[in-house]
This record gives structure tokens, C-alpha cells and sequence, in this order.
């Protein structure tokens, strides 16, 4: 087989590549390596040219000699099946379980904390968390806690699978902005366990050197302004369409 090639994205930006370079590494696939650099303005003719390879247009897409898997679940799947399934649980329920928690996340989490972007989790300042973003955090965390209580943890289903590596990107913003989880000592517990995760250590201890992507709708009126403009090499762009 070919070796593959993965076409990633900023490490401070692209929560979909993190997801899938959390699961090929987690499967021991053997892959190059290619960072498209997506922030703006440079985004759009580095997508453009992406367009050539993926479908879609975006990142992450992984070539595998001929064939590009050009979405990030598919991509993570490829890597489970690459290992005979063991990132995912072997119960058929439990499965069907964590692919739910998967396929939420992958609809958008029904836009839990949405302004919360994967960006901000690299913020040297961080605003606190309105009443609406911690109860919307509260509704996801009411999920996955009973998982957590059922399976015993320290990650959703046991072991660290596809759902810990899909949600992984949710956890570290959520974490980092200190979301309210006082009803939810597993969650929290959980979020700490990824941040703890050796892969997803990796991943974010290059994403904290890159310079600091500020979006003006983070912004509140009480921000300490001097820090925006103070942050090493930061990029102020739009809020991501």
C-alpha cells in the first residue's frame, strides 16, 4: 500500500485536522505530513489550491496513492478499520453510542458554545464564559457523564477512542475557558485526562507556540485590549464564516 498522506491544517486553527491526525496517530498509520496554512488572508488561495486534491476543498483530506478521503470522520473511521476496530467499543450499542456522540460533534454540537472557536483555546486572555455558553457546556457535559460513570473512564468508553479524539478539540476550549462543572466531576475529570493525552499533548504543545489568532467577536468590554495588541505575531481576522 502506498504510504498516505495527510493534508493538515494550522495547528492553532484546524480542530477537524487535530481530530484526524489524533486517530491515524492513535492507529499507528504510517503518514506524511503536509500543513496547510488556513489563516487569513493567505486561507483562501491555499484552499483554492486545495480544491485540486479534495472535493471539498478543505483540510484535513488524506491521499492514499490514488483515493483522497476528503472529510475528517471518514478519515477517522479509515484509521479505526485500519486497526480491526479497536478505537471504537466492541458492544454493538456501546458503539452506536460513542458514533452518536461522534456524529454530534461532527453536525456541530448543536452549536454549543459556537463562539467558543478552537482558536481562543490559545488565547493568553480568556473572557469568562456568559450564562448561556456555561448551561450549553452544562447540556453537554449532562451527557457524557452518565458514559463516563458506566464505563469507569478516564475516557468515554474505557479506553481512549474516536469519541475521546472527536470531542478532544470541545474539551481543551471548554477546559481552558474553566466551563462550570460542578455537577459534573467525570467531565471535567475527562477533560483533563485528554489534555493529558500524549497525542493530544503533542498536538496542542505546537499549537501554544503559534502566534495567537484573535476573532473580534471574542471580544467584550471589559477585555484588557493591551493584550490583543501585545501577543506575539497575532493575526486579528474576522469571526470564521
Amino acid at each position: 500500500m502506498p504510504r498516505a498522506i495527510l493534508y493538515s491544517g494550522t495547528r492553532n486553527a484546524s480542530s477537524w485536522a487535530m481530530r484526524a491526525w489524533l486517530a491515524l496517530r492513535a492507529a499507528d498509520c504510517d503518514f506524511e505530513e503536509i500543513v496547510v496554512d488556513i489563516r487569513r488572508p493567505q486561507r483562501f488561495a491555499n484552499l483554492d489550491r486545495m480544491g485540486v486534491i479534495s472535493p471539498s476543498g478543505t483540510v484535513p483530506a488524506l491521499v492514499v496513492g490514488d483515493r483522497t478521503i476528503f472529510d475528517s470522520l471518514a478519515i477517522m473511521e479509515y484509521a479505526n478499520d485500519m486497526v480491526g476496530g479497536r478505537l471504537l467499543p466492541t458492544d454493538p450499542l456501546r458503539r452506536a453510542q460513542a458514533r452518536s456522540l461522534m456524529a454530534w460533534q461532527h453536525s456541530g454540537l448543536s452549536r454549543i458554545c459556537a463562539r467558543i472557536s478552537f482558536e481562543s483555546a490559545f488565547y493568553p486572555y480568556k473572557r469568562s464564559l456568559t450564562y448561556e455558553e456555561n448551561a450549553e457546556a452544562s447540556r453537554f457535559f449532562g451527557a457524557i457523564e452518565p458514559i463516563l460513570l458506566e464505563s469507569g473512564g478516564p475516557f468515554l468508553f474505557g479506553e481512549p477512542g474516536l469519541a475521546d479524539f472527536m470531542l478532544a478539540p470541545t474539551a481543551l476550549r471548554l477546559l481552558r475557558h474553566d466551563a462550570d462543572t460542578a455537577k459534573w466531576p467525570a467531565a471535567r475529570q475527562w477533560m483533563q485526562q485528554v489534555e493529558a493525552h500524549p497525542l493530544v499533548h503533542t498536538w496542542m504543545d505546537e499549537a501554544d507556540r503559534e502566534p495567537a489568532i484573535w476573532y473580534d467577536d471574542y471580544l467584550v468590554p471589559d477585555a484588557p485590549i493591551d493584550l490583543y495588541k501585545s501577543s506575539r505575531g497575532a493575526t486579528v481576522c474576522d469571526p470564521p464564516r
